[in-house]
């Protein structure tokens, strides 16, 4: 396994290493030794798998407490995936980093406790899977809205379909600071 590290500390690209031949490809999508080979050691409480169509944004999404780090690729389709670090303690607070996930690259983003998250499809359909830290905790449950100013996130659409809930999440600035998670997390 090849990884990549953004311009944001924290946030890893991960390339496996594939295996192809006429019948097709195999790949480990995580193994836990590796990942740990690599200085990523974590438990993983939870997985989930979201289909969606062409332009959905999900996002941006985040629990705190109780944060959830992620670990996420894509097995149908294309995405462009999205990390924000909004830790306000934090040298990167507002920074964002992007990658395009696709089956066809089988790219993995880890992104860490304490970060944002979300992505725009860019194909037909996207069948998006994420391993988590840690499990929903619906009283944690937060988000920021997708288009906040302050983080200017360089989305590769303009008019994305969202839920109303991602709709009417707040922008950064409105969220109290005890609501956002810190450099400690």
């Amino acid at each position: 396994m090849k990884i990549i590290e953004t311009d944001l500390p924290g946030c890893l690209l991960l390339d496996p290493k594939v295996l192809s031949d006429e019948r097709g490809f195999f790949y480990e999508s995580f193994n836990r030794d590796t990942l740990a080979a690599h200085g990523l050691s974590r438990d993983f409480a939870q997985g989930n798998v979201s289909s969606s169509s062409r332009n959905v944004l999900r996002g941006l999404h985040y629990q705190w407490p109780r944060p959830q780090g992620k670990l996420v690729s894509v097995l149908q389709g294309e995405v462009w995936d999205v990390a924000v670090d909004i830790r306000p303690d934090s040298p990167t607070f507002q920074r964002w980093t992007a990658a395009v996930l696709s089956a066809d690259n089988k790219r993995h983003f880890w992104i860490p406790e304490g970060f944002a998250h979300g992505f725009v499809v860019l194909s037909e359909r996207a069948l998006f899977t994420y391993l988590c830290t840690a499990t929903y905790d619906g009283a944690a449950d937060a988000g920021i809205r997708w288009n906040d100013a302050d983080l200017a996130i360089d989305w590769p659409i303009s008019a994305p379909l969202l839920s109303n809930k991602d709709a009417k999440a707040p922008f950064l600035v409105d969220i109290p600071m005890e609501r956002l998670p810190t450099l400690a997390t």
